[in-house]
């Protein structure tokens, strides 16, 4: 299956690992957008990642604007808070790349007007919650991205 996650300047190394791992589960490609709050060495990412980690097709880009140009992604979409439509009201598709922002500060600034089209949001009813760890955020659209796909096969 074609599709990737990215993640933009992940902070906690156990979120990115178990993210890693689902897209071993997923046969996606997991794209890091640094600055990096850690090190790819470092052990509580390999972890979370368990034994899974040597088959993350994993790619590290410098910044942004590298990704764009290594990546010339053909459909972009934006995980946020700040989304006006449900992930749920998207039509995924191989090929697509699913972007989620660092854990405390979200996506940058500069995403949000230039993507405003493309950004969604996890609905969450309970009246508490900001927002769902990373790693949790990624597994829920992943495998809605993952059911559409499968079922555009059929």
């Amino acid at each position: 299956m074609d599709l990737h996650i990215v993640l933009l300047s992940p902070e906690i190394p156990h979120n990115t690992g178990a993210i890693g791992r689902l897209c071993v589960g997923l046969d996606a490609r997991l794209h890091l957008v640094r600055p990096l709050g850690f090190a790819l060495t470092q052990s509580r990412l390999r972890r979370a990642g368990l034994d899974y980690w040597e088959h993350v097709k994993l790619t590290v880009h410098d910044n942004w604007d590298c990704f764009l140009a290594d990546e010339r992604p053909p459909r972009l979409f934006f995980a946020s808070t700040r989304g006006k439509r449900s992930y749920l009201e998207y039509e995924f598709r191989e090929g697509d790349y699913l972007v989620f922002g660092s854990e405390t500060s979200g996506l940058p600034g500069e995403l949000y007007a230039r993507y405003a089209e493309n950004l969604y949001r996890i609905p969450m009813p309970g009246s508490q919650a900001r927002s769902i760890n990373l790693a949790n955020a990624v597994a829920v659209v992943a495998y809605e991205a993952y059911r559409q796909i499968v079922a555009a096969w059929r």
